[in-house]
């Protein structure tokens, strides 16, 4: 697992195949594991595939000084590319991960060359309801547990294992584990995107919409179409909750080559 330092931050990703790049960003309360059962199709395909975890989250770490708000994770994931020497990739991003993703947008948009975002935010809206319990969480070393449960519960057809569930959350055990992560809930800003739609219009990068059609947490018809419609892309909705990756990683897999091929 490689580690690269970029502005302090102490960013740990995997990096496999050749060809195309393609940056994969997991969301909250997830770690680059989210990614275990699509990157290797990517790779499979002729795609170089970048899953870092996010600063703060999984095995990278913030500088001393720094937050882990979504501002910041794009600007750390900019940093991260440009230390490979990679220029032009593509960004597939689940959760708030679609709120770097956004932002990268807005800030790099020549240098995307295409997006797909799948169960994420738009504007001012990121689902903080369903946050809130673990901003204000007093017990980081009972959060793992909690967090293992409700992940599995919120999976549709009892579709989400429980050693995969645990595999993708193993950053966040005991105490430690439990207070970065309670860390990274505290900075989780909705307004560092509630005023980007109309950059977002304007950035005209090819894109792709995914969403599970039993999402409790980000709905179809109230977020994902209405970002679709945003960026000029397809929404394409799959038998899946939330936790899309994990769910149905076959047909994530399936879809973003889809997408992807029609850009090369």
């Amino acid at each position: 697992m490689p580690v690269l330092t970029v502005e302090g931050a102490a960013i740990a990703f995997d990096d496999a195949g050749a060809g195309d790049p393609v940056l994969l960003l997991h969301g909250f309360p997830t770690t680059r594991r989210l990614w275990s059962g699509v990157a290797p199709a990517l790779v499979q395909a002729g795609f170089r595939v970048l899953s870092p975890d996010l600063v703060g989250y999984g095995e990278s770490t913030c500088p001393p000084t720094g937050e882990p708000d979504l501002s910041s994770q794009a600007r750390w994931m900019v940093g991260l590319l440009d230390a490979l020497g990679i220029d032009r990739f593509s960004l597939v991003a689940h959760d708030i991960g679609t709120a770097a993703a956004q932002l990268m947008l807005v800030g790099a948009s020549h240098r995307v060359r295409g997006v797909v975002l799948m169960d994420g935010v738009l504007g001012g809206e990121w689902a903080m309801d369903a946050v809130a319990p673990i901003r204000d969480w007093t017990e980081p070393a009972r959060l793992h547990k909690v967090l293992v449960r409700q992940l599995r519960a919120s999976g549709a057809d009892g579709r989400l294992d429980e050693d995969v569930v645990r595999g993708v959350l193993a950053a966040y055990e005991g105490a430690d584990g439990g207070a970065r992560l309670i860390r990274a809930a505290r900075a989780m800003r909705p307004e560092q995107t509630a005023g980007i739609l109309p950059a977002l219009r304007a950035a005209r990068v090819p894109a792709r919409i995914l969403w599970g059609d039993r999402d409790a947490y980000l709905g179809a018809e109230a977020v994902g179409r209405p970002l679709a419609e945003v960026l000029g892309a397809r929404l394409v909705l799959l038998p899946s909750g939330h936790f899309l990756p994990l769910e149905r990683p076959d047909l994530v897999a399936a879809e973003v080559l889809a997408f992807l091929r029609g850009r090369a």
